[in-house]
């Protein structure tokens, strides 16, 4: 039994987004549990609760001995508040633990591989139980977490490490304390509700400033606004471009993003599936 913990470091979901997460593991995954922390339900602005009640509940479930995993709730924006505060105060039980999101949640797992603390994971996370498109990428977290590797994004090799980012989260985190050593890594990014001058300009910023990578892998760039004129470039032209650019291998696409086909990566060298 994996026993889930499930927090929000960024932004809120409802009681009826924590229902339905509930109720499909019951249903569908009884090998597991899962607990929700009141604190997703909290709301202080655009945020879920204060940066003190969000850095409380994640390390409420990230330095109890009894989970096995922490499931980032929901994306949106803030968990870059909290994560070097919360890496700071993370106990052994911490170290033991799995820790699954994307998008914003990017923050929390580039801290915490950069610690080396647990098995940073991106995937999709609960928010999307409620739609039947979300709960199929659910399922496939859920999956991964009863041994089942099937949901693992297919470049994966176990010889090369890799990272997965949101295309912004990882450009915003460049020169702060909270960006590992990508030295060798295969970095794929993604993107959602940019325009694609933007996914143009994170591509510059990115293309100077990563280190000697062991090349890249564009995931899905969706729901692109529409511009007063086009681009010129699609989101794959654009990463090759830059990659030939700064000498970074592009090696194709990669099956992930905000979208219901969004697969697992495992931070550092991935396994076939947990635990293995």
């Amino acid at each position: 039994m994996t026993r889930i913990a499930i927090c929000a470091p960024a932004t809120a979901i409802t009681p009826d987004h924590a229902a339905a997460i509930e109720q499909l593991v019951a249903d569908e995954f009884p090998e597991h549990g899962v607990h929700v922390h009141p604190q997703c339900f909290e709301s202080w602005g655009h945020f879920a609760g204060t940066d003190l009640q969000r850095l409380t509940a994640l390390l409420d479930c990230a330095n109890d001995p009894q989970f096995d995993a922490v499931w980032f709730a929901k994306g949106g924006y803030g968990s870059n508040r909290i994560a070097q505060a919360a890496v700071a105060q993370m106990n052994d039980a911490a170290r033991q633990k799995t820790y699954v999101g994307f998008s914003d949640m990017g923050y929390m797992l580039a801290a915490l591989y950069r610690a080396g603390i647990g098995q940073p994971v991106h995937g999709s996370m609960p928010v999307s139980a409620r739609s039947e498109h979300g709960r199929e990428a659910v399922r496939r977290v859920l999956r991964w977490f009863s041994g089942d590797g099937s949901g693992l994004e297919p470049s994966l090799d176990g010889k090369t490490p890799v990272v997965a980012f949101n295309l912004i989260t990882l450009a915003m985190m460049v020169d702060t304390p909270m960006l590992p050593d990508l030295s060798g890594h295969v970095v794929m990014v993604e993107e959602v509700s940019e325009h694609l001058y933007a996914v143009d300009r994170l591509f510059f910023s990115l293309s100077n400033t990563l280190p000697r990578v062991a090349g890249l892998r564009l995931g899905a760039v969706s729901n692109v606004p529409e511009n007063d004129r086009e681009f010129g470039m699609s989101a794959e032209e654009i990463a090759q471009f830059w990659c030939a650019r700064a000498g970074i291998p592009y090696l194709g696409r990669a099956e992930i993003g905000h979208t219901a086909a969004n697969r697992i990566v495992p931070f550092g060298l991935a396994s076939p599936a947990r635990g293995s």
